[in-house]
């Protein structure tokens, strides 16, 4: 059968998706339109490139030249700052206010420019100018640079994968998949529905960066000119950053069949939605035994500020996930997350394997639930394909 499928953000955790989708493709159904946020745009392109689960398990085993688990990398280092963002940002201005009494000017700024060096090229003062200037505490280079090494590794349909320089236009033409990635406007207050309808000539790997760009952890993305407009609209210069930060799992847009919603996701080619949720509530089998690795260092995370406004943008996203989700709750596959980091990049791979052991059999569970529905209570609300609650809510963040 085909699905729809809607994967939501996790960050690391987002590794439970390729058990998940081994079952999934297993039992022989199909993925229709493709939808993710933040770790679940990564699950989602890689899915819309044709990846099979076996590509996705031998992806997540990856190591560095060092044994480390590649994934680690994400977390790099900041630095190569652009000069004016150095000489003009707010570091700079900042030490600007600050005149010494009977230090003359010759002197002062030389000192000024050697703390703006030391800020900016040593750690972990540059993680510290990193997230005043650009927003996150780490670069993503090295994610980008994974990216696209991936998307252009192994085969499509016969022939040899090369989508990495790809827009979202060009991508949709070449894999005839219809894929939407979410990511949040700053600058202008808005949730971005990135595709092929909403903004063609964005490129592949920079709307799935822009997903993921947890702030306060990544630096954020500006939207280039050269990435065309979104919707209609120039947004160039806007500062774009994880799309969790509007909606972590707008399964809605899938379901609604309003027009407005229509015409930014696509006519629906079947009836069959899925969402795949990390549930952090349900524990991993075996995963207590098996030890967390040790923290490597200062973690942007033990802030105090950080936590706080975390616990925040969780509070307000789950209220209005949860609306959603009670309702079509028949159509949630809750994967299993309990004790696993957001952060968690190098985990070990015995974690790493149990948690996508148990997405696969959380997956299993799902649909043999699906084929034997005598223990599952009938659910009773509007067909999808009218459903008010979807609607309403489908519109509401598209138009925020």
């Amino acid at each position: 059968m085909e699905y729809d499928l809607v994967f939501e953000g996790g960050g690391a955790k987002g590794m439970v998706f390729v058990g998940a989708i081994y079952e999934f493709t297993r039992r022989g159904h199909t993925c229709g339109r493709l939808m993710g946020t933040s770790a679940g745009a990564i699950a989602a392109t890689l899915t819309a490139a044709g990846y099979s689960a076996e590509e996705m398990l031998a992806a997540l085993a990856e190591k560095d030249s060092e044994g480390n688990p590649v994934f680690s990398a994400f977390m790099g280092a900041p630095g190569n700052f652009p000069e004016e963002i150095i000489s003009q940002g707010a570091f700079s201005r900042l030490l600007k206010q600050f005149d010494v009494p009977g230090l003359p000017e010759f002197i002062e700024q030389p000192i000024e420019n050697l703390i703006l060096k030391f800020f900016a090229e040593k750690s972990p003062a540059n993680n510290v100018f990193s997230l005043v200037e650009l927003g996150g505490w780490y670069s993503a280079d090295k994610f980008l640079i994974w990216l696209k090494k991936k998307l252009d590794e192994g085969k499509f349909n016969g022939k040899p994968r090369s989508f990495s320089g790809m827009t979202m236009g060009e991508f949709q033409q070449a894999t005839g998949k219809d894929l939407t990635l979410i990511a949040a406007d700053t600058t202008g207050e808005t949730m971005l529905v990135i595709n092929h309808r909403t903004a063609p000539d964005c490129p592949v790997v920079w709307a799935v960066r822009m997903s993921m760009s947890i702030p306060l952890l990544w630096q954020e993305v500006i939207w280039q000119k050269e990435w065309g407009a979104y919707r209609g609209e120039d947004i160039s210069g806007h500062a774009i950053v994880d799309g969790g930060v509007l909606s972590n799992f707008p399964i809605e847009l899938f379901i609604s069949n309003e027009a407005t919603i229509t015409a930014v996701m696509g006519d629906k080619t079947t009836d069959r939605v899925l969402g795949l949720l990390i549930d952090e509530k349900l524990p991993v089998p075996g995963a207590e035994a098996a030890a967390k690795t040790a923290k490597k260092g200062f973690e942007v995370g033990e802030l105090h500020t950080v936590q706080r406004l975390s616990g925040l943008m969780n509070t307000v996203l789950g209220a209005r996930d949860k609306a959603v989700i009670s309702t079509f709750e028949d159509l949630v596959v809750r994967l299993p997350a309990k004790g696993y980091g957001t952060v968690e990049f190098d985990m070990s791979d015995e974690r790493r394997n149990l948690l996508v052991d148990a997405g696969r059999q959380t997956m299993m569970r799902y649909l043999e639930g699906l084929q034997n529905p005598v223990d599952r209570e009938p659910v009773e609300r509007e067909p999808l394909s009218s459903t008010g609650v979807a609607n309403k809510v489908a519109k509401r963040i598209l138009m925020e």
